[in-house]
């Protein structure tokens, strides 16, 4: 297998277990009540029907995470890459699907107004296990 496509798996495992991380940090913050003390009505449930499509989409978005870090001049400051990208997400979820998909206002304010931060952290935490993810599984 050449090395651009065992980093392009790489890359999607890793995406996966940053979705892992993210979506428990998610029902972390709904079941601890952090979501409803910052005012924001996300407090979903630790089932497979949700949690399943979560990864898949992870892993689909550690491909796009990918491009980053696809070629060997690319290859350092993984984490902070993936912090960067984590924005993209966010501004999926926050400017698209909040507003046209799921219709909950323009970045989810019908659930609250500091669910773009909710949002925004949880990507974030996406990103610093994508990017921990693919250097660990990656190497040198």
């Amino acid at each position: 297998m050449p090395k651009s496509s065992a980093l392009f798996a790489v890359c999607f495992v890793a995406g996966l277990l940053g979705a892992l991380a993210s979506s428990l940090f998610l029902w972390g913050a709904g079941e601890w009540g952090i979501s409803s003390l910052i005012g924001v009505k996300i407090s979903p449930t630790l089932k497979e029907s949700w949690i399943y499509p979560r990864l898949i989409v992870g892993g689909l978005w550690g491909l796009g995470y990918f491009f980053t870090v696809g070629t060997p001049r690319q290859r350092n400051r993984w984490v902070r890459k993936g912090l960067w990208f984590s924005l993209v997400p966010s501004a999926v979820t926050l400017f698209y699907l909040f507003p046209y998909v799921e219709h909950k206002g323009l970045a989810g304010f019908d659930l609250g107004m500091l669910t773009p931060l909710l949002i925004i952290s949880s990507n974030i935490v996406w990103g610093i296990f994508t990017g921990f993810f693919t250097r660990l599984f990656w190497g040198r």
